[in-house]
Formats: C-alpha cells, sequence, structure tokens
C-alpha cells in the first residue's frame, strides 16, 4: 500500500467518524427536543387540570365597643355558617375571640350568643374550637372570625406565557396549529370556583328515590291508553290573552 493510498483511507474513516458523531449528537439533541414538547399535552383539561383539596371558609363578625350581641344580618351570617358546616364541612368550626381590645367584653358576649345559635342548629360542643387573639395591627378593629375546612376545586394559575404565541422560530406550536399554553385556563378556574360540590368533578352522586306514587300513576294511564301528560287546571288563570286558542 502506497503512502498517499493510506493518506485517502485514514482520511475517509476520519470523516465517517466525523459523520457518526454529528448525527448522534443530532439524535440526542431530536429526542430532547421531542421530550420536551412532549411534556406540554393538547388537551387543555391535561393542561390546566382542576385539583380537589382542603380550604378554609370563613366568616366575620363585626363587634362595636357599645354592643354586645349580634344584629338581625348577622346572626343570619351565623346561622349560615351553621347550615353549610352541617353540609360541607371537613373539621371542626375554629373560632376565633379578641382579647385584651376595647370591644372586648362586648365580643364575649357576642360569642355567647353565636354558640347559642351553632348549638341551635346542630353543631356538636367538639365541633366548635375557640381561641383567643390580639390584633397586632392597634388601628385593626378585632373581630369574632369563625372559619371551617372544606373542599374545595381549584386550577391554574393562569396568565403563564412561556412561549411567544405570534409566527416565530422558536414557537412551533403555531405552525403545527396547536393551542397556546394558557388557553382553557380561565374556563377551568372558572368551572372549579363555580361548582357546588367538588366531589362531583370526580364521581356522580347516587340517584334519589324515584316517586312511585307518580310513576304508577302514569303507567296506568299509559295501559289504558290515556295520555300521560301532567294537566295543571290553574295554570289557565296565569295567562294574558286567549291568543293561539
Amino acid at each position: 500500500m502506497t503512502t498517499s493510498t493510506a493518506r485517502n483511507r485514514k482520511r475517509t474513516l476520519s470523516m465517517a467518524a466525523l459523520a457518526g458523531a454529528a448525527l448522534a449528537l443530532g439524535a440526542c439533541n431530536h429526542t430532547s427536543e421531542v421530550a420536551t414538547t412532549a411534556g406540554i399535552p393538547d388537551d387543555y383539561r391535561q393542561r390546566h387540570p382542576i385539583a380537589i383539596q382542603e380550604a378554609n371558609q370563613s366568616m366575620v363578625v363585626f363587634v362595636g365597643q357599645g354592643r354586645g350581641g349580634l344584629s338581625a344580618s348577622q346572626r343570619a351570617d351565623v346561622m349560615w355558617v351553621a347550615r353549610s358546616w352541617n353540609r360541607e364541612a371537613t373539621g371542626a368550626i375554629n373560632a376565633y375571640v379578641p382579647i385584651n381590645t376595647p370591644n372586648a367584653r362586648a365580643a364575649a358576649y357576642s360569642f355567647q350568643e353565636i354558640q347559642a345559635l351553632l348549638s341551635a342548629a346542630g353543631v356538636p360542643p367538639k365541633g366548635l374550637m375557640v381561641h383567643h387573639y390580639h390584633p397586632e395591627d392597634p388601628q385593626e378593629m378585632a373581630a369574632i372570625r369563625l372559619t371551617y375546612p372544606k373542599l374545595s376545586a381549584v386550577a391554574g394559575p393562569c396568565g403563564l406565557w412561556p412561549d411567544d404565541i405570534g409566527p416565530s422560530i422558536k414557537n412551533k406550536g403555531y405552525h403545527e396549529n396547536k393551542p397556546y399554553y394558557n388557553f382553557g385556563c380561565a374556563y377551568q378556574r372558572n368551572l372549579a370556583a363555580m361548582v357546588d360540590n367538588p366531589s362531583d368533578l370526580v364521581q356522580p352522586r347516587p340517584e334519589t328515590a324515584p316517586y312511585t306514587i307518580r310513576r304508577t300513576a302514569a303507567f296506568e294511564k299509559y295501559r289504558k291508553g290515556s295520555t300521560t301528560t301532567t294537566v295543571y287546571p290553574e295554570a289557565d288563570k296565569a295567562k294574558l290573552s286567549e291568543l293561539g286558542k
């Protein structure tokens, strides 16, 4: 083998080795890019899932210095807390009552009335935990706070823009007609805030028992060949005119 042939062979091997290394590096970069892109799902329900967790439901009762009791609206608020606690609470009611404040005596009398209202609404003694506090800010009006934990649906946070939504080299989703990252987040967040029972998002409620008397009457009419439509005689009294007859 001549010297020039050996040099050409070495040059060919070197070029082949460089080409192989370039292909290997390109494959690594491509794999990393695909993995990063595939980590963000296209479905907004997977991008911004609604999570079920515990959150605090609170109510504040403001008490003045010269009043030792609740107003009519405050009594209604306390009764609402009691009804809501019986329906949705996952723990005891925590009552925070101020002490060593100008309205401490009035707050104590008001809290006695709150205890009586909660007890009358079905809250057991173990369902109410009393805590005393003194506000750090002297200008802050000390109030009675009622707090209890409950299930809550949350989604977000919204307003995240990791990529430019306009046409650009970095935004490959624009050319692939894929939704931008923040798409659907506000919808999921509003749905989580509006749902009455967060567990409905996970599983359906059991069906209630049917009204057997009404169903039997409808079946009897169907068996006789009569119409099963419900007719209300008093409905004609609400009509404003005879138009359409």
